[in-house]
């Protein structure tokens, strides 16, 4: 009887040694991250998968993003958001204001990471960039300038300029309402009028650079958005057939056929987010983690564009551009 027992305990011990090297062995479940967005900008998605990459995140090992583009309509992004919460994801990513609105709406709990958000503060998502308070944190393009800059630009590339065309979406209420204020104000210092025309998608582009164009502007202003972004290709070539110089916020845009952008880089903003879902992942909480501002400004010009157009470029604005797309051959760097 007691050999029996002996042998009994014996197999009850290999059973839970097994077990537990069994345990040991199982790899932890993969990081699940969820990504929002109002509109799919694949080259930006694609710096925030390498940013991670570096960090030690392999997708289908450690990590899965679960990606929701609300196709330009800023009305879906609370479904999305919702959906992205219950599939109970252990971070949220939310590119620009709008995103980062319906996410906080959806939860109290799930960490936040924003993106390139104008003015967090002013939009309700944190208490302040030192320290947010709550469940967001993230990165912001902070800069209370930044169209003002834009509006000097129209200026030095047309030193005559008097009426400057703006394009705005009034889909996207928070930060294009902010960015419109802002542009009113400083053409209030620079002495121009301002013709301002609204479009929601590529259906309300026709109408509106047919409205702005009809006022004799010298230029145009396209406040920077998903949807524009998505659609600056189709932007660029209504400006091309009006003879009008376009300005706006990010390099994607001069890419595509806009003559000039200045604004805060979005390459970085993509990177510093994936530094903060690192640090959420491995234990911080979004409370303690200070809203950081990008610093990094670029302003790009497409020679080619002007060249089309008849407007030359003053070779100031040349020197002082971090890229240039010349009206031929290469891009100086």
């Amino acid at each position: 009887m007691r050999s029996r027992r002996l042998v009994l305990l014996a197999m009850l011990a290999l059973v839970a040694l097994s077990t537990a090297a069994a345990d040991a062995q199982s790899p932890a479940p993969p990081h699940r991250v969820g990504y929002l967005t109002v509109s799919a900008q694949p080259g930006r998605e694609e710096i925030f998968r390498q940013e991670l990459r570096r960090l030690g995140y392999t997708e289908g090992q450690n990590l899965t993003i679960e990606y929701r583009a609300a196709d330009g309509r800023f009305e879906r992004l609370p479904a999305l958001a919702a959906e992205l919460v219950g599939l109970k994801v252990d971070v949220l990513v939310t590119v620009v204001t709008q995103a980062s609105l319906a996410a906080k709406k959806a939860t109290a709990t799930i960490p936040i990471v924003m993106v390139g958000v104008g003015d967090p503060v002013g939009a309700g998502l944190v208490a302040s960039l030192a320290r947010p308070g709550g469940n967001v944190t993230g990165n912001s393009t902070t800069a209370a300038d930044v169209v003002g800059k834009q509006l000097e630009l129209v200026r030095e590339l047309r030193p005559k300029a008097s009426r400057v065309g703006v394009l705005w979406n009034p889909a996207n209420a928070v930060f294009q309402k902010q960015a419109l204020a802002e542009a009113k104000a400083a053409a209030a210092k620079l002495k121009l009028r301002l013709q301002i025309a609204e479009a929601r998608g590529p259906a309300e582009f026709d109408r509106a650079f047919a409205t702005i164009a009809g006022q004799r502007v010298d230029a145009v202003l396209v406040i920077g958005d998903p949807v524009f972004n998505a659609h600056a290709s189709e932007l660029a070539e209504l400006a091309v057939k009006h003879r009008l110089p376009t300005v706006s916020s990010s390099r994607e845009y001069v890419e595509r056929g806009f003559l000039m952008t200045y604004g805060p880089s979005f390459a970085d903003a993509h990177r510093l987010s994936a530094a903060y879902v690192d640090r959420i992942l491995k234990g911080a909480r979004p409370a303690d983690l200070p809203v950081e501002q990008i610093t990094k400004f670029e302003m790009f010009i497409n020679a080619r564009t002007a060249r089309v157009i008849g407007v030359p470029v003053p070779q100031a604005l040349v020197a002082r551009a971090d890229h240039v797309i010349p009206a031929a051959g290469g891009a100086r760097p």
